[in-house]
């Protein structure tokens, strides 16, 4: 298949004048054996059949096809020598990953909302673009953060399990009865995107809503959501159901330790599909141990995929990151991915675009 025209540096120049940047996009990238050729991307995943069609419209792509993750000295080794990058946040991208893919690279699309796997300074030293995927999983997520806590409330698993056992021999009246969720009191920890969707559907709940956030939301967006601001201690006091939904960050590791689960109900239940450092599993197991909260629900782990053995409980529900995991949702991830490398390579701006100084660099 013959190169796109929107990849020849003239015709970008001609088209973007003001924008094209083609002097530390193109040269070399685009020269094989005196010929314009084809620039070259790494994917750490193989993607759906949309984004990979479009994205091997415009790139040589190499993918990586096993079943796990690619170990560390596959991606250093796979990555060298490209023009670009397309990865997962399992991947970490920093400066060994940059010396190995050396002077080439000018694009890393990470396929997720989070880039703490990414050192991002380090990327915009070197002038190389670093883009996310922000927006479109916000729905899915507050989804499953609804799932997980209509599971745990109401012992989904735990009666699933029982159900595929053959053990189950009759109804009981006192039969792994749970908790109500609707008018318990909803608290949310982080209102932004995904922390705004979870509230909405608790007006289906005739749920109160409490939140802290970093920033308090305006009145319009509490009145829409039935939101009322609070302390972040107010918040851990009020709550029934609690919902982590911060971004990773200096300040919010270790959000939830020892003394922020004791000021929980012994009844009240936590929610976690942000990031799992942002809580303390040893804090959380020691608080399940002794009957501090009633349970918890949690997508994401501290030392993910690691799980502790004190969360492989009843009372906890465990899934493997599932958060953004519909195929809708996904491949609408991997398609803004790979529409930003395209659309970096024509000479514009990637529509979600991290470090936007490096396109000023000449």
């Amino acid at each position: 298949m013959r190169c796109s025209p929107r990849f020849l540096p003239q015709r970008c120049a001609r088209i973007f004048p003001q924008l094209c940047y083609s002097s530390i996009s193109f040269p070399e990238a685009l020269k094989r054996g005196g010929a314009v050729g084809r620039l070259k991307l790494f994917s750490t995943h193989v993607l759906f059949e949309e984004p990979r069609r479009r994205l091997e419209e415009h790139f040589d792509v190499e993918y990586w096809r096993g079943n796990e993750r690619p170990p560390r000295p596959e991606v250093l080794k796979r990555v060298a020598g490209m023009d670009a990058l397309v990865c997962l946040l399992t991947e970490k991208v920093d400066r060994e990953l940059l010396d190995a893919a050396g002077p080439k690279l000018r694009i890393v699309a990470n396929v997720a909302v989070g880039f703490d796997n990414i050192d991002v300074p380090a990327c915009t030293e070197r002038g190389i673009a670093v883009t996310n995927t922000p927006g479109v999983l916000d729905e899915t997520t507050a989804d499953f953060t609804w799932t997980l806590l209509l599971g745990v409330a109401r012992r989904l698993v735990e009666g699933d399990r029982l159900a595929r056992s053959g053990e189950w021999l009759q109804w009981n009246f006192d039969l792994l009865c749970g908790t109500d969720v609707w008018g318990k009191t909803l608290g949310i920890i982080g209102l932004g995107r995904i922390g705004r969707a979870v509230a909405r559907r608790a007006q289906g709940f005739r749920m109160p809503v409490i939140y802290h956030s970093r920033t308090r939301a305006s009145a319009e967006i509490e009145k829409e959501l039935n939101a009322e601001y609070r302390t972040q201690d107010e918040v851990l006091l009020q709550a029934d159901f609690l919902s982590l939904h911060v971004p990773l960050n200096e300040k919010t590791r270790g959000l939830i330790g020892r003394a922020e689960l004791a000021r929980m109900k012994r009844t009240a239940f936590l929610i976690n599909t942000t990031r799992g450092p942002v809580v303390q599993e040893a804090a959380l197991v020691e608080a399940l141990d002794q009957g501090v909260i009633a349970g918890a629900a949690l997508d994401v782990f501290e030392r993910e995929p690691l799980i502790s053995d004190g969360l492989r409980r009843d009372n906890v529900v465990l899934a493997p990151h599932l958060g953004s995991a519909s195929v809708e949702t996904r491949t609408r991830m991997a398609m803004i991915a790979v529409e930003n490398a395209i659309a970096f390579f024509a000479g514009q701006r990637p529509p979600t675009i991290l470090n936007p100084e490096v396109l000023r660099r000449k």
